[in-house]
């Protein structure tokens, strides 16, 4: 902690103290010639230490501190008298100038290239989407797509253009604001790297060095230049960082203003990254990890009572599980709020969540249905679509009518819901019947008449369950196989009371009678002679999952009045389920193609060493080039200090300890070299290592 030298006494023995090392200083020698002894914490000094202390807020009470303290009082005020306002100042000096270097750097000549460049194309168009209030899918989170289009909101940009890479900007799109504004968040880069390291006990130079480092890599600076998400998310791994660091800062002094406000500050930076991209969760692990030990530190000291430590539970709990969970969460519901209508992404939701979407047809439909009904069946299954038939036949088998699942929409999917073969239902306002869970049906494909039909027959791709087929022609053949039974397995409006099978808001499994098997997806594709569309099957295995479960999307009946809007709403917490569940499965599909050579993929081992750039652009003459990579000076420095310095200086140390040779002067000087360093390389190695495990 730092202290008061403006009363008088502080001031005499300060300079009292001062002049002590001075004059042992001075010396220099002892009466032979050989060098005067230093304290071990004096040969310790970091290779960038000077005369200021770092930052230190422990509540150290040690008295044998008192003399060191006083001695460094002394020499600080003597360095600040030589120095005069520029040492003084030097603490908001340096990270004001690595602000104005980043703006330089960042800023400079960002209209230059007056044409969508790399991933512009994307995400300028994502942004876009939310000024349209379209409905799209990206494998993202959605906060920094909602900066982007914040940004072009500040612009009155229209959403008219479509941000076609390598098309010029027209002259209604600011897109150099709109660079500007990603920019300002890679400008806060720099002087909060300073910030980190001055928490984690490093000097003023260097976490100005780190600070410089930071503001002059090539890769850091070219990709904050663009309409994309990265710098937008480096801000905040950068602020999540920030924040760990001063929970490291303020850890001996629990529940206290700094203490509170750096440990909620996480929290929220931790919300706001994973908000951003997934990859953002490497952040949580860093503070997770750190957050454990630091626990099971505060374990074992004999001062802590229970309760104490059970309120540390509890609010670590609360800022960084509660609050980053709220953020993440808000950040969907403003996402579902902003896209309210029907656009390119609507196939990746369910029926219910699209029926509620503008300009979708899904609405305006009967929501109870009735023997007679003309409908079409979803899977719940992402990328099988709907129940499908076509005049083709399968080559082998039955070599009967093929049925498949099918993502467009056409007359093949229509299906009429009729009873058993021999029954009749009523055919007017007042004599229709509704269809309840249990009941049986048959299914007859409105456009060949042919019915829904199972038998024991291998199915085609998925041997060990039986073929699914049109067959017969209406009434012609009354087979049992035409039968199968509805059973309800989830009925998603408020008021169902007779089980009632209903539009959009029933998700059911359709059971054939006689085989006892379950109408399901298998997940496999057809061959050709099926237009590669999804396999259809009769699982005999009874697998009870979402792929054998089934909701009407569409419904006519003239005999049936339409839904009540309130019938028809779509819950948050299943839209959101939903959404990041089929984020996970385009994520998970985004494999490169081991077999395709791409010039632009590199792979984890290459980035510490710089072997290869990316080209972000055409190589056009006319046009301005941008090529990413980084600073050779800074990546291969950091490189050779993560991967060779830093690990043989903490063996160094552990060896010359166990050797009772400590270069430390206490214990708690050792200890805060281990947490800067578990903070500091840990945050490295989580953010480069697991990438060596991850396909994409």
């Amino acid at each position: 902690m730092s202290l008061p030298v403006g009363r008088s006494t502080a001031t005499q023995t300060a300079a009292a103290a001062a002049s002590t090392v001075l004059r042992r200083k001075a010396e220099g020698s002892d009466k032979n010639g050989a060098a005067a002894p230093v304290s071990q914490k004096t040969e310790s000094r970091s290779l960038f230490a000077d005369d200021e202390e770092a930052f230190d807020d422990d509540d150290d009470d040690d008295g044998s501190k008192a003399n060191e303290t006083d001695a460094l009082i002394g020499r600080k005020s003597a360095v600040k008298q030589q120095g005069g306002w520029w040492l003084s100042n030097q603490e908001m000096l340096y990270p004001a100038l690595l602000t104005l270097l980043s703006v330089i750097t960042r800023f400079y000549n960002l209209g230059k290239a007056n044409h969508v460049v790399w991933d512009e194309a994307h995400f300028g168009k994502f942004g876009a989407y939310y000024i349209n209030g379209t409905f799209y899918h990206d494998v993202h989170p959605p906060l920094a797509k909602m900066l982007v289009g914040f940004s072009e909101l500040l612009t009155g940009f229209d959403g008219s253009f479509t941000f076609k890479s390598g098309h010029a900007y027209p002259e209604n799109v600011n897109y150099k604001f709109m660079r500007l504004f990603n920019a300002g968040f890679g400008m806060t880069l720099a002087p909060m790297a300073y910030f980190t390291l001055r928490n984690v006990g490093c000097s003023r130079n260097a976490a100005l060095l780190g600070g410089l480092f930071v503001c002059f890599d090539n890769a850091l600076c070219t990709i904050s230049r663009f309409i994309l998400l990265d710098a937008i998310l480096l801000c905040f791994t950068a602020m999540s960082a920030l924040s760990l660091s001063g929970m490291y800062r303020y850890r001996k002094q629990p529940f206290s203003a700094a203490w509170w406000m750096w440990l909620l500050a996480t929290g929220v930076s931790l919300g706001l990254v994973t908000s951003s991209k997934w990859v953002g969760f490497l952040a949580v692990a860093l503070v997770g990890l750190y957050t454990l030990y630091e626990l099971y530190d505060i374990f074992g000291q004999d001062e802590v009572r229970v309760g104490s430590y059970l309120l540390h539970w509890v609010a670590r709990g609360m800022a960084l599980i509660a609050i980053p969970v709220a953020i993440y969460m808000a950040c969907f519901m403003i996402h579902f709020s902003l896209l309210y209508k029907s656009g390119s992404g609507d196939a990746e939701m369910d029926s219910l969540f699209q029926a509620n979407l503008q300009g979708n047809g899904l609405k305006n439909q009967p929501l109870d249905v009735a023997y007679g009904s003309q409908i079409t069946l979803k899977s719940s299954v992402p990328g099988v679509g709907l129940l499908h038939s076509h005049v083709d036949t399968y080559p082998d088998g039955s070599k009967q009518q093929q049925i498949t699942g099918y993502t467009h929409k056409d007359q093949n999917n229509d299906w009429i819901i009729k009873k058993m073969h021999g029954q009749s239902y009523g055919n007017t306002t007042e004599t229709v019947e509704h269809i309840k869970d249990g009941d049986i049906v048959r299914l007859v494909h409105k456009h060949t008449e042919r019915n829904l039909h199972s038998h024991a027959v291998n199915a085609h791709m998925s041997k060990r369950d039986w073929e699914v087929t049109g067959y017969g022609i209406g009434e012609t053949y009354r087979d049992s196989n035409d039968h199968w039974r509805v059973e309800v397995v989830e009925e998603l409006s408020s008021k169902n009371p007779e089980r009632r099978l209903r539009t959009l808001t029933t998700r059911f499994r359709l059971r054939h009678v006689a085989q006892n098997c379950a109408l399901r997806a298998s997940g496999k594709s057809l061959p050709q002679w099926a237009w590669k569309q999804a396999e259809i099957v009769c699982d005999r295995r009874n697998h009870l999952d979402e792929n054998t479960v089934w909701n009407i999307e569409s419904h006519i009946n003239p005999l049936l009045p339409p839904a009540k809007a309130d019938d028809l709403k779509s819950p948050f917490l299943r839209n959101f389920v939903r959404l990041n569940a089929a984020m996970a499965r385009s994520n998970n599909a985004l494999v490169p193609d081991k077999d395709k050579f791409d010039s632009l993929t590199s792979a984890p081992y290459e980035w510490p060493i710089m072997r290869l750039g990316l080209r972000m652009c055409g190589w056009d003459d006319s046009k301005v080039k941008f090529w990413l990579t980084g600073n050779p000076v800074v990546w291969w420095l950091s490189t050779l200090a993560v991967i060779v310095i830093g690990p043989l200086q903490m063996l160094y140390y552990a060896v010359r300890i166990q050797r009772g040779l400590g270069d430390f002067a206490t214990a708690d000087e050792w200890e805060k070299h281990l947490y800067a360093s578990y903070i500091l390389w840990g945050g490295w190695a989580l953010h480069y290592l697991p990438f060596y495990l991850m396909g994409r």
